[in-house]
């Protein structure tokens, strides 16, 4: 009994040992296997440890400057201290000694435990902290300074950073060298000694360190006043006020460091001209003081900058203008008048035939829907967006709409939720499908790919369907396995059919130790349990690709919209990633989030293997190039992506976006006309299901820029800026008194060498072009539209607008609506009824664009000859003819 106390004082402390040691390795040893494992199977397992070995490099650096900075310090005083012997005899005699006579023993882990906190927000920057040394020149400067605008992007950020911290650095120590001098003298001064002049000059030099690092504080401030909004009604950065009054204001209050450092340093030596000292100090604040004060820059502004604001501040609205341009990429974009038709011109599509079967009729959103409901044919499959792309298609460009079938667990039935289903054999979805954009009203969807396996009368075949990686958020599966994987239903009587996987994707999960691992890192037992696993067997985990992307490069900003591309040997999954910044000199922001942005990278995700590719699509981005720099065989080249790939590539439609939200005002590049806002303009609005919606980029395949040629483009209609909360000569303006025409069409190419090419259309000012709204108000109008939506409403269905399509064709400007018609009950399938056409004025409606468009021809044109007589024979060859004959060629890329 007596030896039982002992032996829990021995096993008590050995149980907590050995727990600790186990959450630490079930915490980090096992976690750190297991992504190493899991980079190693994408093959980016040096990658991983770069990382790594980065961050703890610049961890470790910075560490030991901080650590040096305080440590020689008290190591120096630790020189001029504990000369004197301590007499008084007091507990804390020890410690007291200690810092009197100690460097090693107390100021190495003093000074070491002190840097540490200090270095941590510089280590949060580690990886800002390589940029900087791997940024490249950007050979573009800033006006104000003349400065490379890499070092706005890559310095200037870590330089306000290291400066604050090391200001706090050098105070801590003033302060603590104070303390110990202090304590110093006073025991000095019992023995009649002064303090030692080598401590004095201590003091002088750090005090000095802190005044000049707080003037560079101001140097900073100097190149902050780039980021300034004093202006921000007008424009952005600074201008007249900031550049000839707070500007030499700055450079006093710098200036006044030098007499305040040299009063002080005096003070220490001679321990008189405490006066001076005050003097200069009272001047410093004062100079610190005015170089912000308002009132004096409001007595500025009111007495010379407002009454003459166009004369002198142009010159800085111009920069304001040429800096905005350049961080958004909007330099390059290529301005053309559209050349219209002439007033009382007949109307004639004769060179506009071949582009009705390109028109996105169908909402993405309600495409889904439909996909969902008449494709997905099992609840446990499920349609995850739907994508706009174009195909060649009977050697034609053809815009089309696909989506892939994803699996859902979430949709197995209940009973079958046990953990060889969700684990072994409802592995993978299968397949796509494949519409046209042009659809008919009144008719069954077309489709150019469906069902399964897939059917498709342009002779479509894809090596591998299965896909293990894609938007949907999946569990880990194992596969192969001896069970085999659920491939896609069979037909009636057929059972399921199976596969086995044949793939890279995944890490091997063969071995005893392997399996032990995966089911401590998931906490599944039946992992390590499972007799079902095979010698090729691997786990696939990290499945959603946007999860994948961010988990090997969170530093990108990746776009919300990944889309799918296929080729004949598999399917892909295609994201555009950004490059971001806010240190844009002299750059408008963008939703006070950002005032650069490039989508340098392309990611190119495998849906069978789930190996994840990048790709630099912009190198005149100088943040893509330093990354690509950094990490070595990490970001290939362009030119390195696969053909078929490369031109399934399309630009972003979130990028132009906010590139033509800026250039709507940006566009008036004349600061007189800036000024003025003369030509200001905004997104178009339109009726869509009931809400007025600005109306967004979207993809259409036209011939627009080169006649003859389809393209693959992003368009957006732009109108005159009307402020809704602006009021002239004291009347609000209300909805029918604001010019609602439109004015430009912005336009980007996505095809061949042509990528990224922005070309912004302009109508004549004097033209009369209706826009969106307008239509909107004489589709409004039109009485037997009205009748036929009260009468489609009244029959259990409801009618909803879809979103409006803007077609400039031979000089003239189409307007296209289609209506879809949708039951009220639980179950809906969207089905596309009417399609409203609208050109110079005439409304009209019917069930395909092709009768809608003889309709609009037989009421404008004035040819003796109808239009369906004169183009039938077109329309029948363009349109109906490949729909309706089974042809042999692939559908392939361009």
């Amino acid at each position: 009994m007596k030896r039982f106390p002992k032996i829990l004082r021995v096993l008590v402390p050995l149980v907590l040992v050995l727990g600790l040691g186990l959450v630490l390795i079930n915490t980090f040893l096992i976690d750190f296997v297991v992504k190493a494992l899991w980079y190693d199977s994408l093959g980016y397992l040096p990658f991983m440890l770069l990382k790594l070995g980065y961050k703890y490099i610049v961890f470790t650096g910075v560490t030991i400057v901080f650590f040096l900075m305080l440590f020689l310090n008290f190591w120096i005083a630790s020189r001029y201290l504990g000369v004197t012997k301590f007499h008084k005899e007091s507990k804390f005699k020890k410690v007291v000694e200690g810092f009197r006579s100690g460097s090693l023993k107390v100021y190495t882990p003093l000074a070491f435990i002190l840097a540490i906190p200090l270095a941590l927000p510089i280590f949060r920057e580690w990886e800002n902290f390589l940029l900087y040394f791997n940024a490249p020149q950007t050979g573009s400067a800033d006006a104000l300074f003349r400065l490379d605008v890499s070092f706005y992007l890559f310095a200037l950020p870590l330089l306000k950073l290291i400066h604050g911290r090391i200001l706090l650095t050098l105070v801590f120590l003033l302060i603590a060298l104070v303390v110990l001098y202090a304590a110093e003298l006073k025991m000095l001064s019992k023995e009649g000694q002064p303090l030692y002049r080598g401590a004095k000059f201590h003091l002088s030099l750090v005090v000095f360190s802190i005044l000049l690092v707080h003037a560079a504080e101001y140097g900073l401030e100097v190149l902050m006043l780039q980021y300034t909004t004093n202006n921000a009604e007008l424009f952005y950065g600074p201008g007249y006020t900031e550049v000839f009054w707070q500007m030499p204001l700055i450079g006093l209050a710098a200036f006044m460091m030098l007499p305040l450092a040299i009063s002080i340093i005096l003070w220490i030596y001679r321990q008189r001209g405490l006066k001076t000292v005050i003097l200069f100090v009272i001047l410093s604040l004062v100079a610190h003081g005015v170089r912000n004060s308002k009132a004096l820059f409001n007595s500025v502004n009111i007495m010379h900058v407002v009454p003459n604001e166009l004369g002198v501040q142009g010159p800085y609205i111009k920069q304001s203008i040429d800096a905005t341009l350049d961080a958004y990429q909007l330099t390059r974009v290529k301005r053309r008048p559209f050349e219209l038709q002439e007033a009382g011109a007949s109307f004639s599509l004769a060179g506009g035939l071949n582009e009705l079967d390109n028109i996105p009729l169908w909402d993405s959103e309600l495409l889904e829907s439909v996909y969902q409901q008449m494709q997905a044919l099992r609840p446990y499959y499920r349609f995850s967006g739907v994508d706009a792309a174009r195909y060649m298609i009977n050697e034609s460009l053809q815009q089309v709409y696909l989506a892939a079938r994803e699996i859902n667990t979430d949709g197995i039935a209940a009973q079958a939720k046990n953990w060889v289903n969700q684990r072994l054999k409802y592995t993978h979805g299968y397949g796509m499908v494949m519409t046209p954009a042009a659809q008919s009203g009144e008719e069954r969807m077309r489709w150019f790919i469906q069902n399964m396996p897939p059917e498709s009368q342009m002779g479509y075949d894809v090596n591998h369907l299965g896909i293990y990686y894609g938007m949907e958020d999946l569990d880990y599966v194992i596969a192969p396995n001896e069970n085999g994987e659920f491939h896609y239903p069979g037909g009636e009587g057929n059972g399921a059919v199976t596969s086995k996987y044949d793939g890279k994707g995944g890490v091997a999960i063969s071995g005893f130790l392997k399996k032990t691992l995966f089911a401590i890192y998931f906490k599944d037992r039946n992992l390590f349990f499972t007799t079902q696993t095979t010698k090729d067997s691997r786990i696939h985990f990290i499945r959603n690709i946007v999860d994948r992307i961010e988990e090997l490069t969170p530093f990108f900003q990746l776009d919300d919209n990944p889309y799918l591309a296929v080729t004949p040997d598999r399917m892909y999954w295609i994201v555009d990633a950004y490059t971001t910044s806010k240190w844009y000199p002299n750059s408008q922001p963008f939703n006070n989030d950002l005032n650069y942005i490039r989508n340098s990278i392309k990611i190119v995700v495998d849906a069978y293997e789930g190996t994840v590719k990048y790709y630099l699509a912009d190198p005149t981005d100088p943040i893509g190039r330093a990354y690509q720099k950094m990490y070595p065989n990490l970001i290939e080249d362009l030119s390195e992506m696969p053909d078929d790939l490369r031109s399934q590539i399309r630009y972003p439609r979130n990028l132009f976006e906010i590139q033509m939200r800026m250039y709507a005002i940006y566009h008036q590049e004349d600061p007189e006309i800036y000024y003025l806002s003369e030509d200001r303009l905004q997104f178009a609005e339109f009726t869509h299901q009931d809400s007025l919606i600005e109306m967004r980029p979207y993809y259409i395949t036209l011939d627009l820029i080169e006649p003859g040629k389809r393209e693959f483009l992003l368009l957006t209609p732009l109108l005159p800026y009307i402020d809704k909360e602006a009021e002239l000569a004291g009347v609000k303006n209300s909805e029918d008194t604001k010019p609602r025409n439109l004015r430009a069409l912005g336009v980007v190419r996505s095809d061949g060498d042509h990528y990224g090419e922005i070309i912004f259309y302009t109508f004549p000012k004097g033209s009369t072009i209706i826009g969106p709204p307008q239509v909107n108000a004489l589709i409004d109008q039109n009485t037997d539209i009205a009748q036929s939506i009260t009468l489609w409403n009244q029959q259990g269905s409801e009618v909803k607008r879809g979103k409006m399509i803007i077609l400039p064709i031979d000089g003239r400007i189409i307007y296209i609506q289609p209506f879809y018609m949708e039951a009220t009950g639980s179950l809906s399938i969207p089905q596309l009824k009417r399609v409203i056409v609208c050109v110079d004025e005439e409304v009209v409606m019917d069930v395909s664009i092709e009768k809608a468009m003889r309709r609009i021809h037989d009421k404008l044109s004035d040819d003796s000859v109808p239009f369906m007589e004169t183009f039938q024979e077109d329309i029948d060859e363009v349109l109906i003819e490949p729909i309706l004959d089974p042809v042999t060629e692939d559908v392939s890329p361009e």
